[in-house]
């Protein structure tokens, strides 16, 4: 049983391609999404394979990958691992804006899951109730990104209502979900300011389509020209977008030697926290690098 809890906010800082595998539509490779939000999302096995690879290098015990994160497949080791990784939600997706170059976007749905979820996980919250916000009217922390009191985001306007309640729920996130430390003390403030909330259907609309789309070619081995339909795009989660995902500790169970759950929980935070961590494909092209932050329940 887990009985120990805690929430792992990852923050693109360059593009990531977590694959979702080929598809018929225009990207020939897009990103994982949720089924009934459409909203990108990082499946929780893949976030669990990034860390065992990256355990040693982030200063982990190679004694206690296996005990923490469960045996490999086909090892003759039988015991389930002590950690539990969910999937990672959307929080905040960038959008570009013309003032402040891009806001940080999120939608009623995205913060009142993001609030279920840090609750379950029993991490006391103080956000205040947000008000409604219906199409073409956004909700903003600061006017800081209006211009003569629209909101625009790429060719976009929106009615905008500065909001109290939005800004204390801006700055606790940057505050919760970036690491200290002065290289990431701007982004923390901007956050707290250049936050927006859309309604759930505009917010959709930018997490669907403001996504970055990569065209790649093949070139032929022997000619050096471009192969015939050897074109194709991958879809790429932009820098500067924050996800949140459950994690949940138990004792080991391998026999011998176990370790408590809050011991499990204290290596994984020494390997997760404020680390750089490495999700999904295109990793020789510079993708899918991602802050980890993690917030104990």
């Amino acid at each position: 049983m887990y009985t120990k809890h805690a929430a792992v906010f990852l923050y693109a800082i360059s593009p990531v391609h977590m694959g979702a595998g080929q598809a018929l539509g225009v990207i020939d490779n897009p990103i994982q999404r949720e089924r009934h939000t459409q909203h990108p999302c990082f499946a929780g096995s893949g976030i669990k394979g990034a860390i065992r690879h990256a355990w040693q290098a982030l200063g982990g015990d190679a004694d206690h990958i296996t005990r923490i994160l469960g045996p490999e497949a086909g090892s003759s080791e039988l015991h389930a691992g002590a950690t539990s990784l969910g999937d990672a939600q959307l929080v905040a997706f960038p959008v570009r804006s013309l003032k402040g170059s891009y806001v940080y976007a999120s939608c009623p749905t995205a913060i009142e899951r993001a609030r279920r979820l840090l609750s379950l996980l029993n991490i006391n919250l103080a956000w205040p109730d947000l008000p409604d916000v219906t199409d073409g009217h956004c909700l903003v922390a600061t006017t800081t990104v209006l211009s003569d009191g629209k909101l625009y985001l790429e060719a976009f306007e929106y009615a905008a209502t500065e909001s109290s309640a939005l800004q204390s729920i801006a700055r606790d996130l940057a505050q919760r979900a970036l690491p200290a430390g002065a290289e990431y003390a701007y982004f923390q403030s901007k956050m707290g300011t250049d936050f927006v909330l859309l309604s759930d259907a505009d917010f959709a609309y930018f997490a669907e389509h403001a996504t970055l789309v990569e065209p790649h070619v093949r070139i032929d081995d022997t000619t050096g020209t471009a192969q015939d339909g050897g074109l194709f795009y991958t879809e790429n989660l932009p820098p500067e977008s924050l996800l949140v995902a459950p994690l949940m500790a138990s004792s080991t169970r391998s026999g011998k030697d176990d370790l408590p759950a809050e011991v499990v929980l204290g290596h994984m935070k020494m390997v997760l926290d404020g680390k750089l961590l490495q999700l999904g494909g295109d990793a020789t092209t510079g993708r899918g690098l991602v802050v980890a932050t993690m917030v104990e329940g």
